[in-house]
């Protein structure tokens, strides 16, 4: 099987069981699939040395893997086990030397843009389940995979959607001018468009428009007059953000963040870890006590916190316990970030905080909290 009928094989099969990427809807596979790649290594070859720091996710898909740690300790890991789910040493610097048992052959992505993609998911999936229909929540999600959105931190999007003009329009309107000065962005929910540019007396169809467009930004960005004109082709919905709003939800809020210390601080003085992360990676690893409460469940069970409480989030890179921090605050509650993750502290550190596997700990009204039966 060459890798391409092979990636096929997996799209539909292992893939799906790999974590996190269990969690990523569809289309963000089709945007994930280009970066994939299925590498092989022979028995007795290393695959990842302890030190190493490639931004790269590594996951087993077939064999055998030895990890060996700076302590001597041994793991075999084979693929399709629970441990084969899950990358192989995530940690950067890698915490272990992975050394193939037998021939293997494993995934290879970028940690970066999964990472995106995973904040992006949980971030967005209640906003998304609170569309009334499956069209209404096909547009908001290609509106927020737009380029324009992706430049927008994620605790903005909620005020930056409710901000927006809601504006029926018909069939051969002109939404925007070429020339006119730009004072504000929009949205195409519902309809088409076609964009084109006069240049002396041609006219030049430039590109057809679809649900889910953004046009309109770049004489927002680049304060130069309109570079085209765009018309309905159809009777359409859009949105219009105008600049005064544009300018600062591009900016991200600040939250509180504490480093590894001022945490420790805190917990002697009644804080409480909150694991934002996907429940499959909190059982491979938490905080000790630390609560799971997965970022698109934040809202949800948010009620369940104790106001008296100061709450410590943390993630593997900081952006989705960020996020988190930011909704807590906006319903009266204190909370801080863990300062840049758990990848960013040095080793001896991470392993004294994740120090527990398993189901961990529920958390019950008021805040209170029981061990994982």
């Amino acid at each position: 099987m060459n890798k391409a009928n092979l990636l096929d094989f997996l799209q539909s099969e292992q893939l799906r069981s790999l974590v996190p990427l269990n969690a990523l809807s569809e289309a963000q596979w089709r945007e994930l699939r280009p970066s994939l790649r299925i590498e092989s290594v022979l028995a007795g070859q290393a695959l990842l040395r302890q030190g190493d720091c490639d931004q790269q996710h590594y996951y087993l898909l077939s064999g055998e893997v030895e990890l060996l740690d700076a302590q001597g300790q041994r793991e075999i890991v084979m693929a399709g086990s629970l441990p084969g789910c899950h990358p192989l040493s995530p940690t950067v610097p890698r915490q272990h030397t992975a050394r193939a048992v037998t021939d293997i052959t494993y995934l290879r992505l970028d940690s970066a843009q999964l990472d995106r993609l995973i904040s992006w998911r949980e971030a967005y999936q209640d906003l998304l389940l609170q569309q009334a229909d499956g069209e209404s929540q096909q547009w908001l999600e290609s509106l927020l995979h737009s380029p324009l959105f992706r430049r927008v931190p994620v605790a903005n999007v909620r005020p930056l959607l409710a901000s927006m003009q809601r504006l029926e329009m018909p069939a051969g309107s002109n939404v925007i001018v070429q020339g006119d000065l730009g004072d504000c962005c929009f949205f195409l929910c519902r309809g088409r468009a076609e964009v084109i540019r006069d240049s002396d007396s041609d006219r030049q169809v430039l590109a057809e428009l679809g649900e889910g467009a953004c046009f309109g930004e770049e004489a927002l960005l680049s304060e130069l007059p309109r570079n085209a004109t765009v018309i309905l082709l159809e009777d359409s919905l859009l949105l219009r953000l105008d600049k005064k709003n544009f300018i600062a939800y591009l900016r991200a809020p600040m939250v509180a963040d504490v480093s590894f210390g001022e945490s420790i601080r805190l917990l002697a003085q009644n804080a409480q870890w909150l694991d934002v992360r996907l429940q499959d990676e909190y059982e491979q690893g938490h905080a000790h006590r630390a609560v799971n409460m997965p970022l698109h469940l934040l809202r949800l069970k948010a009620r369940l916190l104790n106001p008296e409480l100061t709450y410590l989030c943390y993630c593997d890179s900081g952006k989705r316990s960020e996020t988190a921090v930011f909704l807590l605050g906006e319903l009266g509650l204190k909370a801080y970030t863990l300062r840049g993750g758990l990848n960013a502290l040095p080793a001896v550190q991470r392993d004294a905080l994740i120090c527990e596997v398993g189901a961990g700990y529920l958390l019950r009204s008021g805040g209170r909290i029981e061990q994982s039966h």
